[in-house]
């Protein structure tokens, strides 16, 4: 079968990382028609808007997209493109793996955590209106429908790989009425699938709990910038954020992408650190069914850590995009 994949290289270094996870893709033998569209900062400058109608399309179309980062202005400018993206492709749930490499030095060893974050709601609504001058009021959304939604998936997603655990991380002690429906909908819906322990956590005392004992979690399951936060911080358990892959999933339609950002300051450089990607690739050939692919893929990137000294800045050595891109390539050559 050939597959229509939808690649958008995004901004900063998001072409360096979006070619390599290209190649490795390719690399694996997958039939691959890849249709390449812009979003973001550089789509604004190319075409006059951050997020043009023919990418929305394509990725509609496309069996699945591979997207790099895009920019985000704080404060000012338009907004974000991944969060407009979520919201108008109803990418509802955002799957955010967290596992140790071998040879990656962090402060944990073994730690195999996922991060399920509900993508449509809560502050990212970005419904925000300034009451009078000086005072600005932000709307946190939260509906029955989303919860039970994000809910089944974290369920679904455990039971089909194995788990044994769904944490709800919340904030019901304070936000009553939100994050206590967020809770209650968990709970139930929990009731459908008694072979899954099911629990509940504190935002905050999760957070102290993960720098503890990360190894205390399995999947976690959470509303938008609960989300957003956590999935960064189990990144800098493993590493960081270089090693942390992410999908988007709605109804027939996945956005698979690195967690972090454009990063600018290194742009055009070739150092930046491809694996973020190249794992999001990974999770998107098991998404398409290619599950020996994917194994083939990942078991290539694990070898090159496990197995030579190559490593990009971030993890404290020299070697360039194109040198660990290259690494990688002759992993899955050798088998």
């Amino acid at each position: 079968m050939t597959y229509r994949i939808t690649l958008v290289p995004g901004d900063g270094i998001g072409p360096e990382v979006a070619e390599a996870a290209q190649r490795v893709v390719e690399a694996t033998g997958l039939q691959v028609e890849w249709e390449r569209h812009l979003a973001g900062q550089t789509a604004l400058d190319e075409l006059g808007t951050p997020l043009p109608p023919a990418t929305l399309e394509a990725i509609r179309s496309s069996h699945a997209t591979l997207k790099g980062p895009t920019a985000t202005p704080s404060g000012t400018g338009f907004r974000s493109v991944n969060v407009e993206l979520r919201q108008k492709l109803h990418l509802f749930a955002n799957y955010r793996p967290a596992r140790s490499l071998p040879g990656v030095p962090s402060r944990y060893d073994q730690v195999d955590l996922i991060v399920v974050r509900e993508n449509t709601e809560g502050l990212y609504s970005g419904l925000e209106h300034e009451v009078v001058p000086g005072v600005v009021e932000s709307l946190r959304v939260v509906t029955e429908q989303a919860s039970q939604r994000i809910a089944r998936f974290a369920f679904e997603t455990a039971r089909q790989q194995g788990r044994k655990r769904v944490t709800c991380v919340h904030k019901a002690n304070i936000l009553k009425l939100s994050d206590g429906l967020f809770l209650r909908t968990c709970r139930k819906v929990a009731e459908g699938f008694p072979e899954i322990a099911f629990d509940d956590c504190i935002i905050d005392a999760t957070a102290m709990k993960l720098v503890i004992n990360p190894h205390a979690f399995d999947v976690m399951v959470m509303e938008n910038l609960f989300g957003d936060i956590v999935s960064d911080l189990t990144a800098g358990l493993v590493g960081g954020l270089g090693l942390a892959p992410s999908a988007n999933v709605g109804e027939g339609i996945a956005v698979f992408e690195a967690v972090h950002g454009s990063a600018p300051d290194i742009a055009g450089k070739g150092i930046a650190n491809p694996t973020a990607l190249m794992l999001s690739a990974v999770l998107m050939l098991r998404y398409l069914g290619e599950r020996e692919a994917a194994d083939r893929l990942e078991n290539a990137i694990r070898k090159v850590f496990s197995e030579s000294k190559i490593r990009t800045g971030d993890l404290g050595g020299r070697a360039t995009t194109r040198e660990f891109t290259e690494a990688v390539l002759a992993k899955l050559a050798s088998g």
